[in-house]
């Protein structure tokens, strides 16, 4: 070897020549791509479409995919075993709440909701809906409503009547409830929400995209009140999520809905919280999955994939939805269906101690010798009763979403039931 390159004396000089001049092209190919634009990824956009655009068929022009299945969400009205997409009357399935929701709206009509696309339809048909209703029923309902609260603010957008926002809302739910337009990116676009979570010291900025998939679904399913005479959009989250939590908010604000005719009780009615149940330290939830994962599974058209915005129940299509984590799909729906039977079957027995206390209190008070005291201890339970009864009732999942927060509160309802019909008792035969 040495006496090689004792003949080829120049050699290690081309051999150093070759690294420099390697060295030197890295270096350039470095800087060069330095200075390159980022790299946008997938196709590049056929249009530009401006912030908080409200038509989703503009943004539907550069992301065909999501945009054909968000119309999904217009026609497919099936109905699961306790839920689904199928507009029917749950008063006339469940008489229960009837009696439950006297004197309230939602005695009056109360149906199973639709599909995304059909939102705003529904919203601006329920019977709920009267002359007196705030504009902040429109909320949760249009596309339309991110780029007005930025342009009114969200303070003076609550105070119109519903009547009178009409004519600014012509879009329903779309891509601008939950995209930034130009970056796609998952945002927060309901000042409500972003406000909950500041009270709870949270920056929903530095949330990972997973996150997002599940906290872009907290802009409208969740629990909420009007506050104040403005009826401004508020979510009763400055205590936590848990229902305790919301229940405590509420008793320091006394807040109340409505009286209850029968019981002359304060009520409070709870509204789709499904974002609260699902977070409550669910098994999902603590595994890392997201409300997309299961109701807007990634699908393919040829090779691109892409997550399908036809939100619907995974019971619908549970292979897509479910058989991504799950190799027996079978044993998992069997699964949810006896989960979701044993919590109807819990709640049934829940209202049924609900209405029987509410008939005790009403018998109590028609009797003028009847402790009265003790009457309004009673009414004080049926109010917490019903409270957790409903937050089990109104979050749509028939407790699948958290089987065991699910039956714990429950049962916590009917022990409160079950101890207003004594005090109820009691205050009669006190007397």
């Amino acid at each position: 070897m040495f006496k090689s390159l004792a003949q080829k004396p120049w050699l290690p000089w081309l051999l150093s020549a070759i690294i420099v001049i390697l060295a030197a092209a890295v270096i350039v190919l470095l800087v060069f791509l330095k200075n390159q634009p980022p790299q946008v990824r997938g196709i590049p956009p056929m249009v530009e479409v401006s912030a908080h655009e409200p038509d989703s068929s503009i943004w539907g022009q550069n992301f065909p995919n999501q945009y054909t299945t968000l119309l999904r969400t217009e026609a497919n009205n099936t109905r699961t075993q306790y839920g689904g997409s199928e507009p029917y009357s749950k008063l006339e399935a469940d008489p229960h709440l009837l009696r439950l929701f006297a004197g309230y709206a939602f005695s009056i009509e109360y149906n199973e909701d639709r599909g995304h696309r059909n939102a705003l339809t529904d919203v601006r048909e329920i019977q709920r809906i009267n002359e007196k209703s705030p504009a902040t029923c429109y909320s949760c309902k249009s596309a339309d409503n991110p780029a007005l609260w930025e342009e009114m603010g969200m303070a003076a957008y609550d105070a119109m009547l519903f009547s009178e926002m009409t004519a600014n809302i012509d879009e329903p739910i779309g891509c601008a409830n939950c995209h930034e337009a130009g970056t796609m990116r998952l945002i927060v676009t309901n000042p409500a929400l972003e406000e909950a979570l500041e009270a709870q010291g949270k920056d929903w900025t530095t949330f990972t995209r997973q996150e997002m998939r599940t906290v872009v679904c907290a802009n409208c399913h969740v629990e909420y009140y009007f506050a104040g005479e403005g009826k401004y959009l508020t979510f009763p989250w400055k205590n936590g999520t848990r229902i305790e939590d919301i229940e405590a908010y509420y008793e320091t604000l006394q807040f109340t809905d409505w009286t209850h005719p029968d019981s002359q009780a304060p009520m409070i009615k709870m509204q789709h919280p499904e974002y609260e149940f699902f977070t409550a330290s669910s098994t999902h939830y603590l595994a890392g999955v997201s409300c997309a994962d299961c109701h807007m599974p990634y699908t393919r058209d040829g090779a691109v994939k892409f997550s399908t915005h036809d939100v619907h129940s995974p019971l619908l299509e549970p292979a897509r939805s479910c058989g991504t984590c799950h190799t027996d799909v079978d044993y998992v729906t069997y699964r949810v269906a006896e989960i979701q039977d044993a919590v109807h079957a819990t709640m049934m027995s829940c209202e049924d101690a609900i209405v029987e206390a509410i008939d005790r209190i009403a018998a109590a008070a028609a009797n003028p010798a009847a402790d009265a005291d003790l009457i309004e201890e009673a009414r004080r339970l049926h109010r917490a009763a019903q409270l957790r009864w409903d937050f089990i009732a109104a979050e749509n999942s028939m407790g699948f979403h958290n089987p065991e927060e699910a039956l714990r509160i429950l049962a916590n309802a009917t022990d409160l039931a079950r101890q207003a019909q004594v005090k109820a008792l009691l205050a009669v035969k006190s007397q």
